[in-house]
């Protein structure tokens, strides 16, 4: 990577805006190019049925809408009734995904799957992340094999070949159940291997990998990080100069929806999906919070005082847990002081895809969100403290 970081946490001028490999050669969105040269169809949406699971999040209610919009007649499978099931052309069934009598239901008649639902958290029992990602999936992989679904998108994350070094410019890595880091990462890389070794035998599977899904109305991300600054309680990491890609929530659908279009070319293989233009964590925090008028954090910590911080906070949580999630974790430090922007050639290559919002342009997105739904004061009446900010991507840890 060319270029050195300032430590006001703005990248240098050397540091490309984004990373000029993710774009160049890739062919534009729906060109419909590989069908010519491979003789491949792309799936459409007419006459088909498409089960999301975890569509209360934002991300899932991006999917299913832009699915429902393609032709796909969407069916949610969610713990608790969601307002996205009124509208027409969806369809909905309560239950968990790790119960085999509630996903059955579900699955029957179904075309397609794409599974999405998921046990987010830094903290908490291990045995409810194997409950709801390893298990969850494997009954969501077998239910929709023995339904006669053809095609599943299972909905990843790049924490799960994230083993604690900085990723720079790299593609998609094994999952790896064994290092990656915290139990969600862990679980999540588990329930991955299981996805893609469930691909073939009549069952097409690929795993997309969106990274920081972020965009309006985001209480995961976007709203603890706006919350913690306006408390004083956010600091930098390292002058926040570690270089991150994100992705924004509609690129993210739009690229989630393209993998189960182009289920031909994608499965049998993880898609690590971002915008594909870094930036360092000082400047997105910054931008997040001047969308929502809200001081950015001035407070300087270094990476390693905050790594061991966060092993002594989950010693303690484990013992006695918040209400919430913990203010520091070692996983949330090194996410947080660790470089990790990947290559994206081979996603668009393979998905025919691009990117239709930049950062710039999702940042006067949040800016125009927050004008019209402007946040109360901290410690005033409407207000609703965040969470601590954490490195999770809207739906998921990063």
């Amino acid at each position: 990577m060319n270029g050195k970081h300032r430590q006001d946490g703005a990248h240098d001028e050397k540091v490309p805006a984004y990373d000029s490999s993710v774009t160049e050669g890739a062919p534009p969105a729906g060109t419909g190019s590989h069908e010519v040269e491979r003789g491949r169809e792309e799936l459409t949406g007419t006459g088909r049925t498409v089960l999301v699971t975890g569509a209360s999040g934002m991300l899932g209610e991006h999917v299913a809408r832009r699915l429902r919009d393609r032709g796909w007649t969407v069916r949610l499978l969610q713990r608790r009734h969601a307002p996205l099931a009124d509208e027409p052309g969806v369809e909905e069934v309560l239950g968990s995904v790790a119960d085999p009598e509630a996903v059955a239901r579900a699955v029957e008649g179904v075309d397609d799957v794409v599974h999405l639902a998921a046990k987010v958290s830094f903290a908490g029992d291990w045995a409810d992340f194997v409950r709801t990602n390893v298990t969850g999936t494997r009954v969501v992989l077998e239910s929709a094999r023995a339904a006669g679904a053809g095609n599943v998108v299972f909905v990843s994350s790049p924490s799960v070949a994230h083993t604690g070094e900085s990723i720079v410019g790299e593609p998609a890595r094994t999952a790896d159940p064994v290092h990656a880091r915290g139990d969600y990462a862990r679980s999540k890389a588990a329930a991955e291997l299981l996805a893609l070794e469930a691909d073939g035998h009549g069952l097409r599977v690929t795993a997309v990998r969106p990274h920081i899904v972020w965009g309006p109305g985001d209480t995961q991300l976007v709203e603890r990080i706006v919350d913690r600054a306006a408390r004083g309680r956010l600091p930098l990491l390292d002058h926040g100069a570690a270089l991150i890609d994100t992705t924004y929530v509609d690129n993210a659908a739009e690229a989630v929806v393209r993998a189960l279009e182009r289920i031909e070319w994608a499965h049998g293989q993880a898609l690590v999906v971002t915008n594909g233009q870094p930036r360092t964590v000082g400047e997105l925090v910054a931008g997040f919070c001047r969308a929502a008028g809200v001081e950015p954090p001035a407070r300087r910590v270094p990476g390693a005082a905050a790594r061991l911080a966060g092993r002594v906070i989950e010693k303690v949580w484990a013992l006695r847990p918040g209400a919430d999630e913990p203010p520091m974790t070692a996983f949330l430090a090194e996410q947080m002081s660790t470089a990790h922007w990947f290559e994206q050639r081979t996603t668009r290559e393979v998905l025919d895809w691009t990117p239709s919002v930049t950062v710039e342009e999702g940042m006067e997105r949040l800016a125009a969100h927050y004008r019209d739904r402007p946040r109360a004061a901290p410690g005033t009446p409407g207000h609703s403290a965040g969470a601590p900010a954490t490195a999770t991507s809207g739906a998921r840890p990063s």
